[in-house]
């Protein structure tokens, strides 16, 4: 039994005529009925009765062309999805993303990419950027939203947005000028570090002639906002998180080695699927 075999089948069972039937499927009257006879052999039933009408269905017929309409509608179905998997239409992106980065998908773009792709699913995982390019390069993630940074080696990448740091502190507690603060500023300040950037800071500093004092260190920029909300030093985090975190002053920092990006990445070496491909396409950049 084939599907070319319940193709004739069911066109004949609609028709009642072999004669017209062959007409539809383009196709002459002897193959169309050798398909048949072939099918009722294979099945061990017979399928047709020959009346005065034409050509009708047995019980046995009738039976069958439930099941046929059904498989054939299957394979209709999975054609369809197997080709919208392929034109990017349909499926699942495993999504890597950093908790700074939400905001970023939040856009028209990405809106307009789920009205229009309605099919295709999302599963996130949330991480800091080394879990996230650990897992991707471990086969768990299709793609992953970072921030510099971190070992690009193997990856591709888009850039979404660059910006640089702020500090976050309690103004009560401490007397900062209005304006961008520079590194000699920050030098006379108990600092919250957080690791992310320990290596960038302190190598800026230190090329400035700038001695720190870091008051805390943790490894979480909403934590380092959290501290310096409660009076405890003034943070230096990246200016998407502290516009999204930060309950007290927020002030700029004038340093230009202090940039990060947020990026999206995939890995080299792997053929990234068409649904993956067109979500890329609709991020910002």
């Amino acid at each position: 039994m084939n599907l070319k075999q319940l193709h004739y089948f069911l066109v004949v069972a609609q028709e009642h005529q072999i004669t017209s039937a062959a007409k539809l499927l383009y196709t002459t009257q002897p193959p169309l009925s050798y398909q048949l006879k072939q099918l009722e052999k294979e099945l061990g039933v017979k399928l047709f009765l020959r009346s005065a009408h034409g050509i009708e269905l047995t019980e046995e017929g009738k039976i069958f062309q439930q099941y046929a309409q059904k498989m054939v509608n299957l394979t209709d179905n999975v054609q369809e999805e197997l080709q919208r998997g392929q034109a990017g239409t349909l499926g699942n992106i495993n999504l890597g993303l950093i908790s700074s980065a939400g905001e970023l998908l939040f856009n028209q773009a990405i809106k307009n990419f789920t009205r229009y792709y309605p099919a295709v699913t999302f599963q996130i995982t949330e991480g800091n950027t080394y879990e996230l390019t650990r897992m991707l390069n471990n086969g768990l993630l299709d793609l992953a939203i970072v921030r510099t940074p971190f070992n690009m080696q193997g990856l591709m990448k888009k850039k979404l947005i660059t910006e640089g740091m702020v500090a976050v502190f309690d103004s009560q507690h401490f007397d900062l000028p209005a304006g961008p603060l520079t590194l000699a500023d920050l030098g006379q300040q108990p600092l919250i570090l957080y690791r992310r950037f320990a290596a960038l800071f302190n190598d800026t500093f230190a090329h400035h002639g700038v001695v720190p004092f870091y008051a805390v260190k943790c490894d979480d920029a909403r934590t380092a906002i959290l501290w310096a909300d409660q009076g405890m030093g003034v943070a230096l985090v990246p200016a998407s998180i502290a516009a999204r975190y930060a309950n007290k002053k927020v002030v700029a920092v004038e340093c230009a080695e202090w940039q990060t990006t947020v990026q999206a990445v995939w890995r080299k070496d792997i053929k990234l699927r068409a649904v993956g491909q067109r979500f890329i396409a609709a991020l910002p950049h």
